[in-house]
């Protein structure tokens, strides 16, 4: 007989918790401690890479708490993928693109461009660009760099700046938008 009681989320009862919850963000928040309040029960994460291949779909946060094993996993797949280093990724950070997804009302994943960034891979891409920060959020597991093929970068700008959750930066000749839970400002055209 096996003790079901110790474990306090199962596979089963995750896509259960899925299937019966929506996740709906609300329209508007006042400020960073706002993210997600009534969004449900879950908060989700969908994310692919091109430079990978690799797929998420990803409940992270269940009845207010963020799962571990989740969180885990997206680490890894927000990993620098040149280095293949893996840096903890920022909640609150996880939270900011999670709201903008919910507010532009999109099922489509987002496409990871850049997440974690090691030392390495950044002062390479500063040596190419003046675009990139010498202490890029990146750096600290704080930022993603994201694109959407159904939204334009302006809506997903928009989007990420309703949350008032930290840095947003539009990058429309490259066609992305970062998001950051740093200080709430922002920049790009």
């Amino acid at each position: 007989m096996v003790d079901t009681t110790s474990c306090r989320f199962t596979r089963r009862g995750l896509l259960g918790a899925f299937a019966a919850t929506s996740v709906v963000a609300a329209p508007t928040y006042s400020n960073a401690a706002g993210f997600l309040r009534g969004a449900g029960d879950v908060r989700r994460l969908r994310m692919y890479s091109g430079r990978t291949g690799e797929r998420i779909d990803m409940i992270y946060w269940i009845e207010g708490d963020y799962l571990a094993d989740s969180i885990k996993e997206i680490n890894y797949f927000m990993r620098d993928w040149r280095t293949n280093d893996v840096k903890k990724i920022n909640t609150r950070t996880l939270d900011i693109m999670a709201a903008a997804h919910n507010l532009m009302d999109v099922s489509e994943p987002y496409m990871l461009i850049s997440g974690y960034r090691s030392p390495k891979t950044n002062a390479m891409l500063r040596s190419r660009s003046s675009g990139v920060a010498r202490n890029s959020r990146h750096l600290r597991g704080e930022a993603a760099d994201l694109r959407l093929s159904s939204r334009s970068v302006n809506q997903m700008y928009k989007a990420a700046l309703a949350c008032k959750g930290g840095g947003v930066g539009r990058y429309s000749k490259s066609n992305f938008v970062h998001m950051d839970c740093g200080p709430v400002r922002s920049w790009g055209r």
